[in-house]
C-alpha cells in the first residue's frame, strides 16, 4: 500500500478534531521558505466566526497527534489560521461555494498585456474558471493563474459579490 504524501496524512490528522469542535478545513500546505519547512492549517467555522481559541484549540490538539504519529520526517513549524476574508481558491469545491461572489485572479503570464484580473465567478470545471468581467466573459485555465481569491471591495463597505 502507497504511503500518503505529507499533506494527506496532515489531513487525515486534523479533520476528526475539526469536526468534532465544529469546525472544517479549508486547506493544508506543507511548503518551504527560506532553510524552514511549515505545515500550514487553514480551518474555518461551519457556523459563525472563527476565533484565535479555536485555532489554539485546533493546534494544541493536532500538535499532539503529530508528535505521536510522527508522519513528516523533517523538522517544521506548525501554524493554524484562518484562510482569512480573501482566501485563495484552489480546491473544485471552493470554487463551487464561491459560485456569483467576486474574484480577484493573476495569471502567470500577461493576457492582453495585463496579470491582473476582478471579475465575478461565474463557473468552473475542467481545470478553466469563467470570470464576468465589465466588457462580457473570460475563460482562465486554473493552470496557468498564479493566485485566484475572494475579492472583497472595502470601498463598498465591503460586501461581497
Amino acid at each position: 500500500m502507497k504511503k500518503p504524501n505529507t499533506v494527506d496524512a496532515a489531513r487525515a490528522l486534523i479533520e476528526p478534531i475539526l469536526r468534532e469542535n465544529g469546525m472544517a478545513l479549508w486547506d493544508v500546505r506543507f511548503e518551504k521558505e527560506g532553510g524552514q519547512w511549515y505545515l500550514r492549517y487553514f480551518i474555518e467555522r461551519i457556523q459563525g466566526s472563527l476565533t484565535i481559541e479555536d485555532c489554539e484549540r485546533a493546534s494544541r490538539a493536532v500538535e499532539k497527534l503529530l508528535d505521536r504519529e510522527d508522519p513528516i520526517e523533517q523538522s517544521y513549524i506548525l501554524e493554524v489560521g484562518s484562510p482569512g476574508i480573501e482566501r485563495e481558491l484552489v480546491r473544485d469545491w471552493h470554487f463551487e461555494r464561491y459560485i456569483g461572489h467576486e474574484v480577484a485572479v493573476r495569471t502567470i503570464r500577461p493576457v492582453d498585456g495585463k496579470r491582473d484580473f476582478k471579475g465575478k465567478l461565474l463557473r468552473h470545471g475542467d481545470g478553466e474558471i469563467v470570470i464576468g468581467l465589465p466588457d462580457g466573459e473570460m475563460i482562465l485555465e486554473r493552470s496557468k493563474t498564479a493566485f485566484i481569491k475572494l475579492h472583497v471591495d472595502f470601498d463598498d463597505g465591503g460586501k461581497r459579490g
